[in-house]
């Protein structure tokens, strides 16, 4: 007994050194792809959207336990009681990179940054540098973008005296500009956001989590949120969504309803991977009992989605702000037989499929600061479209279903994209099909 006892505690032992080993591996990983990212951003497209924007500084400012949205983008690191992250365009075609009054080994060790300074430096660095103009996190309408705190605004004033204070700018179009445009490293970890949400989303609505009669929607949601605990991941959602829709809209959402035979189940979500976020949704049918396969009317509806969806992505083109988009992808939406929803959860009479759109920007949030072809993002349908923008490829069709004396089922259908010279281009496998729970 004494023997099968240390044996035993030695594995456990093993297993626990092994466990520490691959999440210190996992978490140099994700590490190094995080610094590569930062530092092709800074090269690549800091120096370009600083020009267009008309901004020479970008201060971003941050403190112990209040730090920006682009703390993590940046590199973190310890902050006393002030730290600034201060970009400089000197003219020269590269942007120079300095931060003051924060450290730390990962930040310092990251190959992103020219100069690390004093919080005290601030004054004197902005004044040898005399800005025109300089970029603040402020934004009314963009929270991402809206960083600053009051008190750090008065800080900034007080420092840096009223002939700088008068040259503060909302920094929000660069800050959209910035987190909107991507390389290649960071379409890539995107990409991984996107296999992580689809796959967890198509294991959660199958026989492996629910089983018909007994399971709770709760429950699968709850299932989901433990995988991305599992994996080191988040959301920027909360509760994963997953409902189910009647002849008379969503049912229950997420809680201690029972999953039964002949519901039409739907989970809306994202995954959160690195500083990735993704916003994506899938859609599955509960066999009844004699029932092999997803009854017509609801496999037609479903395709009437997929016809619609192509119709979208074939529409939005780079070069034309988002609502030109938006005015295209409806006008190609209805030439093609489609009905133009005028208010969501609200379609026609007609026999026709209704659809609404809401292709937003996605990536640096599940609802992202970029250019979105969306009603709900009124300002960032001001913004142009430009390849290696993400956006959530996101409409709502409503379809007349037989089963349900004409009435129409609601098909959701989300997917995230990159927009490319050549249009839209998937990042990860898109939704195809109703999936099936016996």
């Amino acid at each position: 007994m004494a023997i099968l006892s240390f044996r035993k505690s030695l594995f456990i032992l093993t297993f626990f050194v092994l466990s520490v080993a691959s999440y210190a591996q996992q978490a140099q990983h994700r590490w190094r792809i995080m610094n590569q990212i930062r530092r092709d951003k800074f090269d690549l497209i800091l120096p370009q959207v600083m020009k267009e924007n008309q901004i020479d500084m970008w201060i971003i400012t941050g403190r112990e336990g209040k730090f920006d949205p682009l703390y993590r983008d940046l590199g973190a690191g310890y902050v006393g009681r002030n730290g600034y992250y201060v970009f400089f365009d000197k003219g020269n075609g590269r942007i120079e990179r300095s931060v003051l009054g924060i450290d730390g080994y990962l930040l310092e060790q990251s190959g992103a940054w020219d100069y690390f300074g004093q919080e005290s430096e601030l004054k004197d660095f902005v004044l040898k540098r005399d800005p025109k103009k300089i970029g603040l996190n402020m934004s009314k309408d963009i929270g991402r973008a809206d960083g600053l705190s009051y008190t750090e605004y008065a800080e900034l004033s007080s420092i840096l005296g009223k002939k700088y204070q008068d040259r503060f700018v909302s920094a929000e179009k660069l800050y959209s500009d910035f987190k909107s445009r991507h390389t290649a490293t960071e379409i890539a970890a995107f990409a991984e956001a996107g296999n992580y949400s689809y796959q967890i989303a198509e294991r959660a609505l199958s026989n492996e989590i629910i089983t018909p009669g007994v399971t709770r929607l709760e429950e699968v949601a709850w299932w989901m949120l433990e995988q991305l605990h599992a994996a080191g991941l988040e959301s920027s959602f909360g509760m994963p969504s997953v409902y189910v829709t009647g002849p008379d809209g969503i049912v229950a959402t997420s809680n201690d309803r029972i999953i039964q035979r002949g519901d039409i189940l739907m989970i809306d979500w994202g995954v959160g991977y690195l500083s990735y976020y993704t916003d994506m949704k899938r859609i599955a049918y509960v066999l009844k009992e004699g029932e092999r396969e997803v009854p017509a009317g609801i496999r037609h509806a479903f395709d009437q989605g997929v016809k619609a969806r192509k119709v979208v992505t074939d529409a939005i083109k780079p070069g034309y702000t988002a609502q030109q988009n938006m005015d295209r992808i409806y006008a190609a939406l209805v030439s093609s037989g489609f009905e133009r929803m005028k208010e969501f959860n609200k379609p026609g009479e007609s026999g026709k499929t209704d659809v609404m759109i809401g292709c937003h920007a996605v990536g640096d949030w599940g609802h992202g600061t970029g250019p979105s072809i969306a009603h709900f993002n009124p300002l960032q349908l001001t913004y142009t479209i430009r390849p290696t923008n993400l956006l959530s490829i996101e409409l709502f069709a409503y379809t007349p279903l037989p089963e349900w004396g004409g009435k129409k089922l609601r098909i959701p259908l989300e997917d995230d994209a990159i927009v490319t010279d050549r249009g839209v281009e998937w990042v990860y496998p898109v939704n195809e099909k109703v999936l099936l729970i016996r």
